[in-house]
């Protein structure tokens, strides 16, 4: 139950902070870090709570902003990186940084909690 609940913070918190906090993209790195300290699970189900989180979210936002205009921007970023113009390795791209960066601070919260 604290694994649903820290996933679900991890990704409403994200969300807030990016939206509505003038803040700079980063910032949800100390929301993922403060929400494992405060909820005691373990290492490895932290840092899978930290990444499925922001990992969705950022999958889901990037998804949704492609699907606004139609592929166009993220088609022309796709052939400047070495992806072939695939949209979709783009996306996934995206998600991959966003997890790989809420999963390492959860499970330093984790550790620093310990």
């Amino acid at each position: 139950m604290k694994f649903i609940i820290s996933i679900l913070l991890s990704a409403l918190l994200t969300y807030a902070v990016g939206i509505y906090g003038n803040l700079p993209w980063w910032s949800f790195v100390i929301t993922n870090l403060i929400i494992a300290i405060a909820l005691p699970i373990k290492p490895l189900q932290s840092f899978l709570a930290g990444a499925i989180g922001v990992g969705a979210l950022w999958a889901g936002l990037a998804f949704g902003i492609d699907l606004a205009n139609n592929h166009i921007l993220s088609t022309k970023v796709a052939n400047i990186l070495p992806l072939g113009g695939s949209y979709i390795a783009l996306i996934m791209v995206t998600a991959t940084v966003g997890a790989l960066l809420g999963g390492l601070a959860s499970l330093t919260g984790s550790f620093v909690r310990k």
